[in-house]
């Protein structure tokens, strides 16, 4: 018998989905038919190996999902058609959530573009993008230029995280709550395979373990 085909694969897992988890969750799909109410914005990469709701242990609903290359958000501009900024002040505006996650990861393709540019060259859309970060990119070059190169890819990708945080800031429906004290702004490196989440302390001005 052939091997199914990936479309295959997914096929079968909405049928499971029809069959299994819908059923088993229906009251829940009811409520949030009309509605959601979500507890935060959580701004990530595209990363497949990044699964939201199962690295938060939430439910349908509870967390409103962004999701660019790089977990990158763009500095706010009245002339840019960005649709992470139309996510956020959506979020923001509409669904009043109250705290914002920026979460960057290990083994970033994003970063590792950053670090080695020479491998973007088929792939100029990215190139342009990774330019929102270059700012991580310089502090990394002036005060860790003597890591290795694992350890670089994993400071820029929290000074990556702490840059699209500054970046949060330049959004007008972020930035006026959070002189109001209405909003909450977070960072988070998520290690793929310990598990690990380290959060930023602006205080001290490092990542730290979450247990």
């Amino acid at each position: 018998m052939p091997a199914a085909s990936d479309l295959d694969y997914l096929r079968q897992g909405v049928h499971r989905f029809r069959t299994e988890t819908f059923p088993a969750k229906r009251e829940l799909y009811v409520t949030l038919a009309e509605k959601q109410k979500p507890r935060a914005l959580f701004l990530t990469c595209g990363d497949s190996r990044i699964d939201p709701s199962a690295l938060t242990s939430t439910e349908p609903g509870e967390i409103f999902v962004e999701r660019t290359p790089g977990n990158i958000v763009p500095m706010y501009s009245d002339g840019a058609a960005v649709g992470v900024s139309a996510s956020i002040e959506y979020s923001v505006v509409v669904l009043g959530v109250r705290d914002i996650v920026v979460c960057g990861h290990s083994a970033c393709g994003a970063m590792k573009g950053l670090l080695h540019p020479v491998e973007l060259h088929q792939l100029p859309a990215t190139a342009r993008w990774l330019h929102h970060a270059d700012a991580a990119f310089q502090l990394l070059s002036q005060n860790f230029a003597h890591l290795d190169d694992a350890g670089r890819l994993k400071r820029l990708s929290q000074l990556n995280v702490i840059e699209q945080m500054a970046h949060l800031h330049t959004h007008p429906a972020v930035e006026t709550r959070v002189k109001e004290s209405r909003i909450s702004l977070h960072g988070w490196y998520y290690e793929i395979h310990t598990g690990i989440i380290e959060v930023y302390n602006p205080e001290r001005g490092e990542f730290e373990e979450w247990l």
